[in-house]
């Protein structure tokens, strides 16, 4: 009797330490048994891009869907997203032109979490009523190049006294080369004016005075912008044939941008929230941001009135990414320079940046960016 109770008392703590062994193995997975901790937010962070194949994304973007005419129809609402919360996870994004009082917009829908951004409102971005003036050290966009001329750098048509961004030199099938920008850069929000000049730089950068020897091309084609907040436009965009192929506009950006962008596009299926991205325009030059948004319903101020867009991109950076007279820039990855986008408005202190999908730009004039092949 003397040692049974030494030896049961080995038995009880050798019980001990596996059930508390096994309850470590269990919590660890998660409740579930054997299950490696962490290998679920793996698979979800880093093996499944946030995109539009992705199933979790595909439901907030539903729900995202059904809401957005509701949601636009309050009158402090300028556009719906579908982003991320702060832990990480998609959620509908609801856009404000100010701060709006708790329970007005719900916290979440149908299940899915709502998250409110004060933006103020979004504007197109053609010109600044007083241009940046660049660093000694640094190439100023605003003024007249040597052609070829590069991309990224002031321009505009001769009938106003304006200036944006040339976004890209693209081409069609039939080898005509042109300069890709904004509607409301080259077309001027749907001016009767196919085959003005397109000059460069934009008239606002030259004194509101033109010359021959600024012609670079002629409005060759644009879509038309439906000035309606029930309207669906998709692209704010117009291209510009080029008066001489070889001469006029080379496909890289100034020597402090990014540099040639690649021919090979991101496809709009394939752009992914957080996904890092870079522009260089005619006011701020070279800036980069993330991906903070897709699947936009956006209302836009124009001169002409505002213009609701559809299914586009919103760029976000801490600083300011878009000023007047970046519209038209071209957005592409970082690193890679990947083409994702057209840029064509922002809100006031330039921290958002919105961008038509490069494919459906591209799309509708037939032509494909003339920039580096991919080996």
């Amino acid at each position: 009797m003397k040692n049974s109770f030494p030896r049961y008392s080995k038995y009880a703590l050798g019980l001990f330490v596996f059930v508390l062994a096994f309850s470590l193995i269990y919590w660890a997975g998660g409740g579930n048994f054997l299950r490696p901790a962490g290998v679920e937010a793996k698979i979800t962070q880093e093996t499944i891009p946030l995109d539009k194949a992705n199933p979790h994304v595909q439901a907030v973007m539903a729900v995202q869907n059904r809401h957005t005419p509701d949601l636009m129809d309050m009158p402090e609402v300028v556009g719906t997203a579908t982003g991320l919360n702060e832990a990480g996870r998609p959620a509908i994004l609801v856009f404000t032109k100010n701060p709006v009082e708790a329970g007005v917009i719900p916290r979440r829908l149908e299940g899915v979490p709502v998250v409110v951004k004060v933006t103020g409102e979004i504007v197109a971005m053609p010109r600044k009523p007083k241009p940046d003036k660049p660093a000694k050290d640094r190439v100023d966009p605003t003024a007249r190049f040597d052609r070829p001329v590069p991309i990224g750098v002031s321009t505009g048509n001769e009938g106003e006294c304006s200036a944006g961004t040339i976004g890209a030199r693209v081409k069609d099938g039939s080898g005509n080369v042109y300069a890709l920008s904004n509607n409301h850069v080259y077309a001027l929000e749907n001016c009767d004016c196919i085959d003005s000049n397109v000059l460069q730089p934009g008239l606002y950068d030259t004194g509101c005075v033109s010359s021959d020897t600024d012609v670079i091309g002629t409005l060759s084609d644009f879509e038309p912008i439906v000035f309606s907040t029930s309207a669906s436009n998709t692209i704010d965009a117009a291209i510009a044939l080029l008066s001489s192929m070889d001469n006029h506009l080379g496909n890289s950006t100034p020597s402090d941008g990014y540099g040639t962008p690649k021919s090979t596009t991101v496809g709009a299926e394939e752009v992914f929230i957080g996904l890092p991205v870079q522009k260089y325009g005619r006011t701020s030059s070279l800036t980069k941001g993330t991906i903070d948004a897709i699947n936009m319903t956006v209302n836009v101020g124009y001169g002409s009135g505002t213009a609701r867009f559809v299914n586009q991109i919103a760029v976000y950076s801490r600083k300011p990414f878009i000023k007047p007279g970046d519209s038209g820039s071209l957005l592409v990855t970082d690193p890679g320079r990947d083409p994702v986008g057209l840029l064509f408005a922002g809100n006031v202190n330039g921290k958002y940046g919105i961008a038509n999908p490069i494919h459906a730009v591209l799309n509708s004039f037939g032509v494909t960016i003339d920039g580096e092949q991919e080996l």
